[in-house]
């Protein structure tokens, strides 16, 4: 795609903090900034955030959950063997693996945008941002689906029955939000993301990178098997709200709207730390471009 520049005035605002308090100073810069548009396409008229692959993909995961639903009791039944749940090695691996699950994909994507941000490293703070965006996002549209699902969890109270949904009883007790899996959400959207944004910088690091993020993703989804925390079924959907919505996240942010409100406040804010008025305290200078 062409790049379009365009000449805008922006102003770069500083907010000092001294001892608590906060003051806001505005400085005119003149600057250039670029936006990525296809050829013969106003500015105005970004390339659509879903296209009609998103049918395809959404569609394969529901159908894959529909054919994962009859093995539900089966699958339960074989985790909880007595000596399959006293493996050791099974039991601590599957604790790891939940962590790196929930909250693991939030303290990363997190750490990794400080890092990049104090660091200036761009595409690490570019990774953190969008990845803990898509975990996010994904997240909120998981709990709206376990609210309404109410599915029991596998675990709860002795309950072996898949089928055993409320109609919105999600939104009470953790033991009816089953379906689907918030882990396997967060895992699948991170994994998602560190692939699409690492591929961005070397195409042929997916040959590795994939098959780590979602080899580990996978290994969450088991873990929540293992615990007994979920049927097969919410695995395989909440591995579908993860990876559609991480897909939507990227696309958004590097082709439909590059250089948003939202990565101009935090890639493009500068942090600084100082020494306070007189050699006295800090003082956290944090300067970002806007338009005017």
């Amino acid at each position: 795609m062409a790049p379009c520049a365009r000449s805008f005035d922006i102003f770069r605002r500083v907010l000092v903090v001294v001892g608590g308090h906060a003051t806001f100073v505005s400085i005119p810069v003149h600057a250039q900034r670029s936006d990525s548009v296809p050829p013969g396409t106003n500015a105005d008229h970004r390339l659509s955030v879903f296209t009609r692959s998103d049918a395809w993909i959404l569609g394969g995961f529901i159908a894959g959950t529909v054919a994962m639903r009859p093995f539900d009791k089966e699958i339960a039944n074989e985790i909880r063997e007595p000596g399959f749940q006293a493996n050791g090695f099974a039991s601590h691996s599957a604790k790891v693996f939940n962590f790196l699950g929930d909250p693991g994909t939030v303290i990363g994507g997190v750490a990794l945008y400080g890092i990049g941000r104090i660091g200036h490293f761009q595409r690490v703070a570019d990774l953190g941002l969008h990845g803990t965006e898509a975990v996010i996002v994904s997240g909120a549209i998981t709990y709206v689906l376990k609210g309404i699902a109410g599915r029991q969890r596998p675990g709860h109270a002795g309950v072996n029955d898949p089928d055993d949904f409320k109609l919105g009883g999600g939104f009470g007790a953790g033991g009816n939000a089953s379906f689907p899996s918030g882990h396997a959400t967060a895992a699948f959207a991170a994994a998602t993301i560190v692939t699409l944004e690492t591929r961005r910088w070397s195409p042929k690091s997916t040959w590795y990178i994939a098959p780590v993020m979602f080899g580990g993703a996978t290994m969450v989804g088991v873990a929540r098997l293992y615990t007994n925390a979920h049927w097969a079924s919410d695995v395989v959907m909440g591995a579908g709200i993860g990876t559609i919505t991480a897909l939507k996240v990227f696309r958004f942010n590097h082709v439909t709207a590059p250089g948003n409100r939202v990565d101009r406040w935090l890639l493009g804010a500068v942090p600084a730390v100082s020494p306070g008025p007189s050699g006295r305290g800090a003082m956290m200078v944090w300067s970002f471009a806007a338009p005017r």
